[in-house]
């Protein structure tokens, strides 16, 4: 058996979800080892009684592939583990990534620079104009679009991305044999033709309510930033703006009548510090003085400069314009005044005199991470200090 088959022989595993998974990954160092574990093995690892270890030991002599490959030759997808080199270079770095997706299509270097969008499925009439807009500016500067390939705003941004030549990636709950919602089966194949259809699910699996969660950390583990478009209070969307906050990406959101249910969600956003967009320019402008990745040479082929770029703007960080004109760039530019900070902001900054960790930070400031997130996207919004990815802060 193969190293791949032996990381879908695992995800086949009743009951084996991604951390156990990654459990068993780190303890005995390859699939092949996990799958021939025994009980007493497998007891040794936390939280495992011995009741779960006799079970899941017999569950790994039994996990049968045959079904499961011909099902992706059938569908054309293909297994990518956690470690290969075609596994998404931006997940691969958020905390307990995926151990195995299913892919359909192919994922790019160039879909580093991938902004996600996702909001209502029953949107208004402004919430799917705003996501056609936006999806369709962001592919022409260069960007990918990534979404959940949902009724409503995720299907908008993935038409407009298509109709517009740029690529997209959809991610979805469920396994790659049965798109959901049925109805979007069509442009799932568009997606797939021009960019790649993503699930970490077995390609028989239909979706169920608790899968959606899950899958929404993979759109922001693929993404730059999340832009959410019409979400109320209790939207899914938040989900996945809360995913963007821990994985160390940018929260975007789009204003909506403050009287409207359907933006009730992102109004809340704003109000906690998520960055106000009227349109692609905004986040496209805010993503010039945020550090990207260091991804291997040659993953940054199109879009914004690569970390590293050595030109400087006005304010002393990279600047996309200054890159790719290499005009020269005056080092004797005044900066503008220091924004006043207030007692709190200013406790947090002094913190960060060197690189810091969102949790090192909580920690030691014995503040609570949700009230230390608001406080650390108002010092971003005042451009003291950068995210970096990770969930590390730096100042500006």
């Amino acid at each position: 058996m193969s190293d791949v088959n032996d990381h879908l022989a695992l995800a086949l595993v009743p009951g084996l979800g991604p951390k156990l998974t990654a459990a068993l990954l780190e303890r005995f160092g390859t699939a092949a080892a996990a799958l021939r574990a025994t009980a007493a093995d497998l007891v040794q690892i936390p939280h495992i009684g011995e009741k779960l270890a006799t079970a899941l030991a017999a569950a790994l002599r039994a996990v049968n592939i045959d079904s499961e490959l011909a099902l992706l030759e059938r569908h054309g997808v293909r297994p990518v583990a956690l470690g290969s080199s075609e596994y998404p270079a931006p997940l691969a770095a958020v905390p307990a990534p995926p151990p195995l997706l299913y892919v359909r299509g192919a994922w790019v270097a160039a879909d580093v620079n991938a902004i996600g969008i996702v909001g209502a499925r029953s949107c208004t009439a402004y919430g799917k104009r705003l996501a056609e807009q936006i999806s369709r500016d962001l592919v022409r500067a260069g960007f990918t679009v990534v979404s959940g390939l949902a009724r409503g705003i995720d299907g908008a941004a993935h038409r407009a991305a298509l109709a517009a030549g740029g690529r997209t990636i959809a991610v979805l709950a469920g396994g790659l044999s049965s798109i959901y919602p049925p109805e979007h089966a069509d442009l799932a194949a568009e997606v797939a033709g021009n960019g790649c259809l993503v699930t970490e699910t077995p390609m028989a699996v239909a979706p169920q309510p608790g899968m959606f969660p899950a899958r929404n950390r993979i759109i922001s583990g693929l993404s730059r930033g999340i832009v959410v478009i019409e979400a109320n209070a209790k939207s899914g969307a938040l989900i996945t703006a809360t995913h963007a906050a821990e994985q160390g990406r940018e929260t975007f959101a789009v204003p909506g009548n403050v009287d409207s249910a359907a933006s009730a969600g992102c109004l809340e956003l704003l109000r906690k510090g998520a960055r106000l967009v009227r349109g692609a320019d905004d986040i496209i402008e805010d993503l010039k003085g945020i550090a990207t990745a260091d991804y291997p040479a040659g993953s940054m082929d199109r879009g914004l400069a690569p970390a590293g770029t050595q030109y400087k703007g006005a304010q002393g960080h990279p600047s996309q314009e200054d890159a790719v004109t290499g005009r020269a760039v005056r080092e004797d530019v005044p900066r503008p005044p220091a924004p006043i900070l207030d007692v709190t902001q200013q406790r947090v900054f002094d913190a960060l005199a060197d690189k810091r960790h969102a949790d090192e930070l909580a920690r030691e400031l014995g503040v609570a991470v949700g009230e230390l997130s608001r406080i650390l996207m108002q010092l971003e919004l005042k451009k003291v200090l950068r995210r970096l990815p990770g969930n590390f802060y730096e100042r500006r």
